[in-house]
């Protein structure tokens, strides 16, 4: 009855000036969109014929003249509909159907050619389709039914840049679409500067098309492959993985201007997503209640392994210590340090210095005293062959250092107040906190250089000493120098236990070591094998997991600084 589809009609209109009275407060729009507007935006040009087809009308998103008569589920706009919408419902219903409509077909979005009330009004009437006359318009962008208008000008953007690139042509497997239109101009610019580049370094004139070529190979699929390895784009919703390329672009790009020193893009994306990843909002604002509250000896340490399961394949492939991290504190006994720090970049092979001294007013970072600092190390770390540079940083000394030291793989430090013996002494230890709080490893270096020739691992089986364990591998392995492994136990049977794992494990990286086994004092036993079998390099596990006891009961890492004379490698 007519009377029943002008009621319907009615529901129609009062549920379009909800969903627009809703788009007016949240600033979304609900209109349809322009045919005309999309096909010019992306352009799109070449018509092809596809014949009558069953479509899912969720996919209609827009039409050809009449968008601005409905809304964008095809809810009437206006009341002067009434009568033509009400015939059409009753032609559906007691007149025989309807005949199919004629669509548009962009991408996977269809606009209306011919037949918008019939689209309506199968839409109140709860259909999933209907039938149509397709005519499809091939773009270079595809277009999705839930495109919203800005989504339209970020297509509208990609085909620009297509068509400036013809990056589609070139690699047709390329993605590279964005959430914001402004980022394809940051691809130009770097595609530009690529081109730069690679003409300098080629000494030839390098063709737009040879350019374009090389960045998205050797520049923007490392960046690509990395964030698919990693799996943060879960972390950003609803970001590209194209948008994240130039967001690590530029967040890297931030951080070597802050830091003063070479980032890399594995180091880039661990911050990007610790700083601004969506599942991290929780864990960043505990951390910084726990900093304000907690005393700095209170505060929870880095979890063993973390560094470990970083590097675990990177040990097999090249070295660990690639940059490494060198405070120094102004005065001559510190430089020992730097000379320490020399010693294992040669070891190593190669590797990158980076000093760091710590003020306490930003105004003394440009005193005469740090630049002679700064000279001296460039001069001292040049003359070896090695890359490196000195940087003053303003700070209390513990945060500065530990927290510089997520961006460098080993952090050398002159062991000149060690730990002292009683509790309050250990507890106020600044060495003892910035070891406690270092995510990376760190080298203990008392006042005299050593060539690193014999290390000694000390076991204990906790999970600190894992990392020892794998670090003692790694340098016997890449520095080929002689292991002597030290284990102080209580009970016969838990070492017997805790010697053949670490013979098993040595015996994978094909190597050999003296062993070392008596029961009672751990540090004693340890210093006393150092000097007995000539060692020149102690690896051993940090402090526990819980600080204050550590600091009450006392630790073997504390009793072993307070009397070493050769360098400690603490491990975390």
């Amino acid at each position: 009855m007519i009377s029943d589809a002008i009621e319907d009609f009615r529901r129609a209109r009062w549920q379009a000036t909800l969903q627009q009275a809703y788009a007016r407060m949240t600033g979304r729009s609900v209109d349809l969109l322009s045919y005309e507007e999309a096909r010019r935006a992306l352009r799109a040009t070449t018509h092809i014929e596809r014949g009558l087809q069953e479509i899912p009308l969720d996919a209609i998103v827009g039409s050809v003249g009449r968008y601005t008569d409905f809304t964008r589920s095809f809810l009437p706009r206006s009341d002067a509909m009434q009568e033509r919408w009400a015939n059409v419902q009753k032609a559906a219903t007691q007149g025989g159907g309807w005949p199919p409509i004629v669509v548009y077909k962009l991408g996977d979005a269809y606009f209306v050619l011919d037949g918008n009330h019939r689209v309506s009004v199968a839409r109140q009437m709860g259909m999933k389709t209907i039938q149509a006359y397709v005519t499809e318009v091939l773009s270079k962008v595809p277009l999705t039914p839930g495109a919203t208008p800005d989504e339209i000008i970020c297509k509208a953007r990609y085909a620009e840049f297509l068509e400036r690139t013809n990056l589609d042509q070139i690699r047709p497997d390329a993605n590279l679409v964005l959430t914001a239109p402004g980022g394809y101009r940051i691809l130009d610019e770097h595609i530009a500067v690529h081109r730069h580049y690679l003409g300098l370094e080629q000494q030839r004139e390098i063709s737009p098309a040879e350019a374009v070529a090389s960045w998205y190979d050797n520049v923007y699929l490392p960046v690509a492959r990395l964030i698919r390895q990693r799996g943060i784009l879960q972390d950003f919703p609803g970001r590209t993985e194209a948008d994240l390329y130039i967001w690590l672009s530029q967040h890297r790009a931030e951080l070597e201007e802050l830091l003063g020193w070479r980032v890399t893009a594995e180091a880039a994306v661990d911050d990007l997503v610790s700083t601004q990843g969506h599942k991290n909002v929780l864990l960043r604002v505990s951390k910084r209640l726990i900093e304000s509250v907690i005393p700095e000896e209170w505060q929870p340490r880095p979890e063993p392994r973390e560094w470990r399961k970083e590097r675990l394949v990177q040990r097999y492939l090249e070295n660990l210590f690639h940059a490494i991290l060198v405070p120094l504190n102004g005065q001559e006994e510190g430089w020992v340090g730097h000379e320490q720090a020399l010693v294992v970049a040669q070891r190593e092979g190669s590797s990158e210095l980076r000093g760091l001294h710590v003020v306490s007013d930003g105004a003394d970072k440009e005193s005469e005293a740090v630049r002679q600092m700064q000279a001296r190390f460039v001069w001292r770390t040049h003359e070896l062959g090695f890359p490196g540079s000195l940087i003053a940083e303003s700070g209390q000394v513990v945060h500065v250092i530990t927290d510089r030291a997520r961006w460098n793989d080993l952090v050398v430090l002159a062991l000149r107040y060690p730990p002292g013996k009683s509790v309050l002494e250990r507890l106020s230890s600044g060495f003892r906190q910035v070891v406690q709080r270092c995510p990376r490893p760190v080298l203990a270096v008392p006042q005299q250089v050593s060539p690193l020739s014999r290390a000694l691992l000390a076991y204990d089986g906790n999970a600190k000493s894992q990392e020892a364990l794998f670090m003692a591998a790694y340098v016997g392995e890449r520095w080929r120098i002689p292991l002597t492994v030290v284990m102080a136990y209580e009970k016969p049977a838990a070492y017997e236990q805790m010697a053949e794992y670490v013979r098993r494990y040595l015996e994978l990286h094909e190597l050999t070591a003296d062993w070392v086994a008596e029961k009672g004092d751990a540090a004693a036993l340890i210093l006393q094998t150092a000097v007995s079998h000539a060692c020149d390099l102690i690896i051993m596990g940090g402090y526990g997991a819980q600080p204050v006891l550590d600091a009450v009961l006392g630790n073997t890492a504390d009793a072993v600084l307070r009397e070493t004379i050769v360098p400690v490698l603490i491990c975390q």
